[in-house]
């Protein structure tokens, strides 16, 4: 299975795509802006147009062994669409890229046998997949994302106050988005359910702080919260099964 077509070519999924390829994988990639495609097909990417929202046929995108799903779409009837092309193509392995905004803050550490938000199209979406079995889903539930241009200290300008400066942070780098994907298939762990997170957990004071200074900019403004909600988002699992290590674990060295 050295073919894999990854739905979603942008911050993660094209420097995935390219990951993949330097594995000695054949990789097509979808986007849904015309002008794009010649921008993967540059670094050896086959590009395709796909848009779930459309209803289109996908077939030729689809004719691969794994397909990993890396779109911020939240259109559950058009994921019932995809999903319902997906077992009929040679898909037979997928990875869900999904988020740990899935979980509510009440001021504990979560796992994934916690209970999740069910009105949060997200957890529609993960079920679609968890129970077809046409096909076999790993799900992966990533914390909030960072790297490259992406850096903490431009989400909040001019004055913006941050909530819930003694809430904790819950962040994973994009490259270890990209080894845990290489490792899940590598390790050929599937039909499981993943949260994806830095072990560390500094406050949201701590974070922002370090990332606007890091970058030379004024220390951030916060709001004053007398009522304080958190979460912590517990990797232990994916640690314990796929042996992983964060690469970037310490969020107060971004």
């Amino acid at each position: 299975m050295n073919n894999i077509s990854i739905l979603g070519c942008g911050w993660l999924g094209k420097p995935l795509a390219i990951s993949f390829l330097e594995a000695g994988f054949i990789v097509k990639g979808s986007t849904t802006s015309e002008e794009k495609m010649t921008d993967l097909a540059s670094v050896e990417i086959e590009p395709y147009l796909v848009d779930i929202s459309e209803f289109e046929e996908f077939d030729e995108f689809l004719n691969t062994a794994i397909l990993v799903i890396a779109i911020t779409s939240k259109d559950v009837d058009g994921f019932e669409n995809l999903i319902s092309q997906i077992q009929n193509s040679a898909v037979q392995k997928v990875i869900f890229i999904s988020s740990t905004s899935v979980y509510p803050r009440i001021n504990k550490i979560m796992t994934e046998e916690d209970a999740v938000i069910t009105k949060n199209p997200l957890v529609a979406i993960e079920n679609l997949f968890r129970e077809n079995t046409f096909f076999e889903t790993t799900i992966i539930r990533f914390a909030g994302l960072f790297g490259g241009e992406r850096h903490p200290a431009n989400w909040f300008k001019d004055g913006r106050k941050i909530p819930q400066p003694k809430g904790f942070v819950n962040m994973i780098h994009r490259e270890d988005c990209i080894e845990i994907i290489h490792e899940i298939i590598n390790q050929n762990c599937w039909n499981e359910t993943f949260n994806a997170c830095a072990t560390h957990h500094p406050t949201r004071e701590e974070f922002y702080v370090n990332a606007r200074i890091s970058k030379g900019f004024a220390a951030p403004v916060f709001e004053e919260n007398d009522n304080v909600e958190w979460k912590i988002i517990s990797s232990k699992k994916i640690q314990n099964v796929l042996g992983y290590e964060f690469i970037h674990d310490n969020l107060m060295k971004i």
